[in-house]
């Protein structure tokens, strides 16, 4: 399925039925990197899968940046009219996800933020240096987005009221001091450092995330 906003043709999946949860993927990748996880969220959930603009079967463009991309997830939930829908991000995912949920918090119900940034400086080191490297060599605007965006505050997440489930691994390219900021500074956050996984490992491993997040949808569901 596909909507429009801005201009371009943004492509979705929907499936399954019953309260709905939003899946975003991260630079690079497209909606198929949440497959697994679709199969076992479908009989509970109606799962929208997206994938962002410049990604997968969606538009391709040059005009790349996380406002854009929360802008176009701001159009899908109130073109679909979906209401206040979880949101699962995973890395620039979760970026969108997190700058909806503080600019647009009508549109969120909960948020889940797997290697979420608030600033390039939250990247380690070696991952800032290595990704400089990458941009001189094959410069383009999926890279330029990741060394330049995104630029949220601390105080932007006090913003942010809804329950909000926080993951990142051990070895993850997002250091540790970043993800605890983000952690401590949203009122109803849970926080969860995964031991030995990295970035993206327990992503690809769609049986671990579904494990990870079963706890805290199920915690949703009482609370409703």
């Amino acid at each position: 399925m596909f909507f429009y906003h801005d201009q371009l043709r943004l492509y979705y999946q929907r499936r399954g039925s019953g309260p709905v949860i939003v899946l975003l993927h991260g630079n690079g990748e497209d909606h198929t990197i949440f497959a697994n996880l679709i199969e076992q969220l479908a009989p509970l959930y109606t799962v929208i899968a997206v994938d962002s603009r410049d990604h997968g079967q969606s538009s391709r463009t040059n005009r790349l940046s996380y406002d854009a991309m929360t802008a176009d997830l701001a159009a899908l939930i109130t073109g679909l009219e979906l209401e206040q829908p979880i949101l699962l991000g995973f890395s620039d995912g979760a970026i969108v996800a997190l700058q909806l949920a503080i600019r647009q918090p009508q549109l969120a119900g909960a948020l889940i933020l797997a290697g979420a940034n608030l600033t390039p400086q939250g990247l380690r080191w070696y991952s800032r240096v290595a990704f400089r490297v990458a941009a001189g060599y094959h410069p383009s605007p999926k890279m330029a987005m990741m060394l330049h965006e995104p630029q949220i505050t601390p105080a932007m997440l006090h913003r942010v009221t809804i329950p909000t489930l926080v993951l990142a691994g051990s070895r993850d390219l997002i250091a540790r001091k970043e993800t605890l900021t983000i952690a401590t500074n949203i009122q109803n956050a849970e926080l969860h450092i995964l031991p030995g996984e990295n970035h993206n490992s327990y992503i690809k491993d769609n049986a671990k995330l579904w494990q990870l997040i079963r706890p805290f949808l199920a915690g949703l569901n009482r609370t409703d």
